[in-house]
């Protein structure tokens, strides 16, 4: 059954000035992603804004990106929502595309005992034959007790966590109650700063937004590690922190979006919009943007990263 493995890209979502999906701008980004060397696509995530879209968008985003990918990597579409119901809508449209998996964050907004959000991905899971990754995020959600994904792993169909809390303790624990269950589950780090050391200890990856930003970046990374430069793994990991500090001081995903921006890619107008002070602190941090990914494109040509994979 297939498992999250490599670098993945969290897809960011690119509209056009009536809230739509610029389709034209999604298949761009479906192709560059490739080119660079991914593994896989999460399209309909946190930073694409699923939250703000109904599920008719969701649907077309998975139908989008799992076209324009055509088979080169694998799909992985969120799934998630506040209840079940929409979840399993979500999931079996994924299924009926032919995505390889579909990855569900627990129920947000209202509150939820761990009772409850373990029964709502069983739910999920029962409902499709797909391979289902757990999705911790404890920025807009309930965080994931690591007894729950102990349980869960069991199930034939959950074959991997993203673990976007950013703690290394947590994912150690996460990892350690999970093997010692006699479960084989993939873990994948939805923090980019912690690639390298979540490699490190036996992490099978990551799907982050910068993935899809700088994917020269971190898959240099991931390759460096692969190939056991360290040294080279751990410089790169360390190179793109600046861009981190700057795209995160900005209102989520504003900042992320200004950096693919800044790659070429049109993303269109912000779904919540801004104040006009905060418009004037995103001019100002697109400038400490602008600057830094001048120095990564610098580091990716001193480090012989900008290789395109033919074919694609």
């Amino acid at each position: 059954m297939f498992k999250p493995y490599g670098v993945y890209a969290a897809m960011l979502t690119p509209f056009k000035a009536d809230g739509s999906i610029n389709e034209t701008v999604l298949r761009q980004m479906v192709d560059f992603m490739i080119a660079k060397g991914l593994h896989g696509l999460f399209p309909v995530s946190s930073v694409g804004e699923f939250a703000h879209m109904s599920l008719e968008q969701c649907f077309e985003i998975m139908e989008i990106v799992v076209d324009q990918a055509a088979g080169r990597v694998a799909v992985t579409p969120g799934v998630s929502a506040t209840c079940a119901e929409n979840s399993i809508k979500l999931a079996r449209k994924a299924e009926k595309l032919g995505c390889q998996g579909v990855v569900i964050c627990p129920p947000y907004y209202y509150p939820i005992s761990q009772e409850n959000m373990e029964k709502h991905f069983e739910l999920v899971a029962d409902s499709v034959n797909l391979p289902v990754i757990l999705y911790n995020i404890p920025l807009f959600a309930v965080p994931i007790s690591n007894d729950v994904v102990e349980r869960l792993s069991r199930r034939h169909n959950i074959v991997g966590m993203k673990d976007s809390s950013g703690n290394m303790v947590e994912l150690m624990h996460y990892m350690d109650k999970v093997r010692l269950s006699g479960s084989d589950m993939n873990f994948l780090v939805g923090r980019e700063e912690i690639l390298a050391p979540a490699l490190t200890v036996g992490a099978s990856g990551c799907m982050t937004a910068s993935s899809g930003i700088i994917p020269e970046i971190m898959v240099g990374i991931w390759d460096a590690y692969h190939a056991g430069d360290r040294d080279k793994a751990n410089r790169l990991q360390v190179s793109m922190l600046s861009l981190l500090r700057a795209m995160f001081a900005v209102t989520f995903p504003v900042g992320f979006k200004a950096a693919l921006e800044m790659r070429g890619f049109e993303m269109g107008p912000p779904k919540q919009p801004l104040s006009a002070a905060e418009e004037l602190k995103l001019n100002s941090v697109k400038a400490q943007i602008k600057n830094i990914l001048q120095s990564l494109e610098e580091v990716i040509q001193r480090e012989g990263l900008d290789k395109e994979i033919q074919g694609n």
